[in-house]
């Protein structure tokens, strides 16, 4: 059995596949000492619904080929936000509209400025 890897070292992979998969905007947000659950949060654009499910799918597979055990994915059957969540690192992948009306990059900011900027 293999040892759970590392957030970075799950970060990079995760990082790779997307850009692979041709995925866009992709914005990868540190929650290194602001979130007890993960360390990494992946905010990312596929250009429609069936992309959206390709690239999650990707990834999903990416996962458990290095060995990350307990992987929960939300959201496959209608591809408008699929979820992936590999404990260190959660990924999001959105439809482009989905996405500008969730805004979770916003959210996320430490930027006062940034967060309320619309």
């Amino acid at each position: 059995m293999k040892a759970q890897p590392d957030a970075d070292k799950t970060l990079n992979m995760i990082l790779s596949r997307l850009d692979d998969m041709k995925a866009e905007e992709t914005v990868t947000i540190d929650l290194r000492g602001k979130s007890a659950f993960s360390d990494y949060m992946i905010v990312t654009t596929g250009r429609a619904n069936r992309h959206v499910g390709a690239i999650a799918e990707n990834v999903t597979k990416a996962l458990k080929e290095t060995g990350i055990k307990g992987i929960h994915v939300e959201g496959l059957p209608n591809c408008d936000w699929v979820l992936i969540d590999s404990g260190d690192v959660v990924v999001h992948v959105f439809r482009p509209e989905v996405r500008e009306f969730y805004n979770l990059e916003r959210l996320w900011t430490q930027n006062p400025a940034a967060a309320e900027a619309i």
